[in-house]
């Protein structure tokens, strides 16, 4: 496929010179086209190699990069071996688990390509391939007075044409991507691979080592490592798992450094960050400090609470919640990390300072006021417009969208079922046809997490907050359906929630796999028919969630025509090197190795040691270190070579800490160095500088990477992993 970078004005503004950079620290999510504008920072840090290389997304180093869904991670042979981060792999790990095979406890290493293990429905690896823009296409010709729904349907309109077109090849995903709050649309598009395997992943006491304990936290001591691997048809076409499948034959892969990263030296991460919000609105940020950082605090801890006691009695519980309870404990140490930062770090306040500057420099000049001075006004307008039901709406969606959830299976199948009605092109861009084989691979992985005590619990835990809500948000039909009224003492709609929700659970065959799957092409009229009582409330709640659906498009059209104004302003009072925020995007940042001040006094090394680990290992909790890790210690401690070890530290290295600028869904992304070898895996930031996503930091924030010297100790000493230690190329 041809990658096509069409000079874009915008950028060649923003990026008068690679010189600028100094003065912005390490900040900057980077497109991979604005690459070359950064030669010259990149040269003085040590980068050996060319920067417009970066842009060139079928070439080296960017060839090796792919996406997971959700992790990044990188092709480390070129028989489609991939390295992304042990937490990346904890679904595929807990597919294949099983009460008396917990592989999520224990690893997993296939010796042989036969012994390696499908991840599981849905898993894919995303491998991109051109990056086009396509604002012209989305945003050209609209007329100024159309407005709310009309302008939403119309560019949702325009991104599924553009879509189609580019996926009529198949094998082929494409995304239609915003940046710089809707003034510009890249097309990116990608090869889908869709059988995945899992190859090696290390005992949870080495991928996971210090456990929420040292979750965001620095010194850490974790092997945030595994090891997937992609399959394609014979022809080399994507195709869906089989035995006939070979693997992947990537046109690039990445070498793997047993030399590691130094203190002051250059790093690169590649990899697809999640989401970031440094140019949202302070009205925006405020509420996010206000009202959902607390909500969150709140509901992941009752949460937490709820599952840990229904697995301490139940092990086949346990096993099917692990993943759900691992994800809500690291948002809930995270959100914990913003929310402090912004209210005790006085973040908040200095993204008030922020725009009170910028408002003042828009007034500052009658032709940007009259363009741009009310633009703020507005977007704070439908803000205040969406406080309004705020609480009632997100208590439908934690009743329904839980992951894992038979409700949420439900509300996915009844509404698949009312959108399959619709011509395609009609359809919410989720629910068309192209998305129906994940869908459908949603349902079949949710039997390894379905559990009705979980459900159960979770449902009377929502359903209590609902009972709460006052006359004016009151959801009816859950009124009516559950015998809920308002001023009802808490005592009886706890035992009314709780004889309703019993009903519901008990009475439900969604967690049967075979009926489930076999829902997934009925009608609606179909669906409500079978009698299924998660069906049936799914059915009677989709009114309401449509209502709320279709309020939000509207919004989004007042958005379509306030963001890019917005964004506009702010690109020209900052005028060069600005990155657009995250938005799960293909993206290049870089920085150096270096450690930070914890506190007064208190300065961090940038890397840890083994020993820290036979310091911190207990035995037991988040710091049981396998019995073989430690063996191999003590050996290399009695005078046992090994090539992996650092003469300045005097020790094997474990983690490092880097000025590079990361956030959510870098978790995997390689870590290179000057000359584009792999140094490190990025697997998590520090905690007091995670809101740096909203406001960021250019003193402290610093992201942490597992040493490649440690992922190939473990693989010698501990694990014997030598299949793939030959596989690799390793560079001595």
């Amino acid at each position: 496929m041809k990658i096509r970078f069409p000079l874009c004005k915008l950028l060649s503004i923003l990026l008068l010179s690679g010189g600028a950079a100094t003065g912005r620290a390490d900040e900057g999510m980077w497109m991979p086209q604005q690459m070359p504008a950064l030669a010259e920072r990149l040269a003085a840090l040590g980068y050996r190699g060319e920067a417009k290389s970066f842009s060139d997304l079928i070439g080296f180093p960017m060839g090796a990069i792919v996406s997971l869904g959700g992790c990044s991670a990188s092709f480390v042979s070129p028989e489609g071996l991939i390295v992304t981060n042990h937490h990346c792999v904890q679904a595929a790990l807990q597919f294949n688990s099983r009460p008396d095979r917990n592989l999520m406890e224990d690893g997993f290493l296939a010796r042989t390509r036969e012994a390696e293990l499908p991840s599981g429905p849905g898993s894919r690896v995303f491998v991109t391939v051109a990056v086009e823009e396509v604002t012209a296409a989305v945003r050209g010709g609209i007329a100024p007075d159309l407005k709310g729904r009309a302008l939403y349907d119309l560019i949702e309109q325009r991104t599924k044409a553009l879509t189609a077109e580019r996926e009529k090849k198949a094998g082929f995903r494409c995304t239609v991507a915003s940046f710089f709050e809707g003034l510009k649309y890249f097309a990116i598009t990608q090869i889908e691979i869709r059988d995945v395997r899992l190859v090696y992943a290390p005992a949870a006491g080495i991928g996971n080592f210090g456990g929420e304990t040292d979750n965001w936290q620095w010194p850490r001591h974790t092997g945030d490592f595994s090891f997937l691997r992609a399959y394609v048809a014979k022809d080399g076409q994507p195709a869906d798992f089989s035995k006939d499948n070979v693997p992947y034959a990537p046109k690039h892969w990445l070498k793997v450094s047993a030399q590691g990263a130094s203190p002051d030296e250059l790093v690169i991460v590649a990899g697809y960050p999640g989401r970031t919000a440094r140019l949202a609105t302070y009205e925006a940020v405020k509420e996010t400090v206000q009202f959902s950082l607390p909500r969150t605090i709140k509901r992941n801890t009752e949460q937490i609470a709820i599952l840990e006691k229904l697995g301490a009695d139940d092990k086949e519980t346990a096993l099917r919640v692990s993943t759900r309870v691992r994800g809500l404990n690291n948002t809930l140490t995270k959100t914990k990390g913003v929310h402090e930062a912004m209210v005790k770090g006085g973040v908040l306040t200095q993204k008030e300072d922020q725009e009170k500057e910028f408002v003042a420099w828009i007034a500052g000049d009658p032709a940007r006021q009259a363009t741009y001075g009310k633009v703020i006004p507005a977007m704070a307008a439908l803000a205040a417009e969406r406080r309004q039901t705020r609480e009632r709406n997100q208590l439908l969606t934690e009743l329904t969208g839980g992951i894992g959830s038979a409700l949420g299976s439900a509300e996915t199948l009844y509404r698949l079922a009312v959108e399959r009605a619709k011509p395609d092109a009609d359809r919410d861009p989720s629910y068309q046809q192209r998305n129906w084989p994940r869908l459908r691979e949603s349902q079949d992985r949710l039997q390894r997490s379905l559990d009705r005590k979980a459900d159960r619990a979770l449902m009377e835990y929502h359903l209590a907050f609902v009972a709460r809500l006052p006359a004016g948000e009151r959801i009816e039909e859950i009124d009516r359906l559950t015998g809920l009224a308002p001023g009802m003492s808490e005592a009886v709609a706890l035992r009314t929630l709780q004889t309703f929700v019993d009903g519901l659970v008990s009475g439900s065959k969604l967690y049967d796999r075979a009926f489930r799957l076999g829902l997934f092409e009925k009608t609606a009229a179909e669906l409500e028919a079978t009698g299924d009582p998660m069906l049936v409330l799914a059915a009677k709640l989709y009114p309401i969630q449509d209502a709320i659906r279709n309020r939000a498009k509207e919004q989004g059209g007042v958005l379509a025509r306030l963001g890019p104004l917005y964004a506009e302003a702010l690109l020209a009072k900052e005028g060069n090197l600005v990155a657009p925020d995250a938005n799960s995007t293909l993206r290049v940042t870089f920085g150096t190795v270096k450690g930070v001040e914890n506190r007064d006094g208190n300065m961090y090394l940038p890397h840890t040691t083994l020993r820290g680990i036979t310091q911190k290992a207990t035995g037991a909790g988040d710091f049981n270190a396998p019995a073989a890790q430690l063996a191999a210690i003590k050996a290399l401690r009695a005078g046992k070579k090994t090539p992996f070890l650092n003469s300045r530290l005097g020790d094997v290295p474990v983690n490092f800490l880097s000025t590079v600028d990361t956030t959510g869904g870098n978790s995997g992304s390689a870590t290179i160095n000057g000359r584009n070898e792999l140094v490190g895996l990025l697997f998590d930031g520090t905690y007091d500088t995670v809101a740096s996503d909203y406001f960021f930091d250019r003193v402290n924030t610093r992201s942490i990477h597992c040493d490649t010297r440690y992922m190939l100790w473990v693989m010698t000493e501990v694990d014997r992993a030598d299949n793939l230690l030959r596989e690799m190329t390793i560079v001595p």
